[in-house]
């Protein structure tokens, strides 16, 4: 017959294997949730960027005309449905102003200005979301990025490093784009 301190060697011993199993499972399992939580954000970042290309002026209709140069003086166009104000980001060029960008690029634009001001480098845009007063929540930081992007597209801001953002060369203060 076992004695009593065998047979309870034996049960806590059967325990600790189970425990352990079950610690192996859980690992096993919050790995294979953060890879799942990954695809997920990836999946949703896609969505908002294919958003953003489907509409690209945040909500005016597709059956507006624009020119390809929305500064020409000289061109015409004839725009069935109005477009916001300032919603589109023209291309930059010398002596452009802040002025003709819409009031969410105009705080990207003066948050790399203070940052090279100061001499501090780029920004992400986590950085700019908590430099701005923003809730650093991932909804928040994509529309930064689809901004700024856009801002690189149109040579308002440089992109050396990936998500690392600073203003474009020439492209100076608050006062003026040159």
């Amino acid at each position: 017959m076992p004695s009593v301190v065998g047979l309870l060697e034996q049960h806590e011993l059967a325990a600790r294997r189970r425990v352990d199993g079950l610690r192996e499972e859980a690992d096993r399992i919050q790995a294979e949730l953060a890879v799942a939580e990954q695809e997920w954000q990836e999946w949703a970042i896609a969505r908002r960027r294919v958003d953003t290309v489907l509409d690209p002026d945040d909500g005016t209709t597709p059956d507006t005309e624009v020119t390809p140069d929305p500064w020409d003086a000289n061109a015409q166009s004839a725009p069935r449905d109005a477009a916001k104000p300032k919603s589109q980001v023209p291309v930059w060029r010398q002596g452009l102003t802040w002025s003709v960008l819409s009031v969410d690029y105009q705080r990207i634009l003066k948050a790399l200005a203070d940052r090279a001001r100061l001499h501090q480098g780029p920004l992400s845009c986590q950085e700019m979301a908590a430099a701005s007063g923003m809730d650093v929540v991932p909804a928040r930081v994509e529309a930064l990025r689809s901004k700024a992007k856009r801002l690189v597209a149109r040579g308002w801001l440089a992109e050396q490093q990936p998500g690392r953002f600073t203003l474009a060369a020439g492209v100076a203060g608050p006062g003026g784009g040159s």
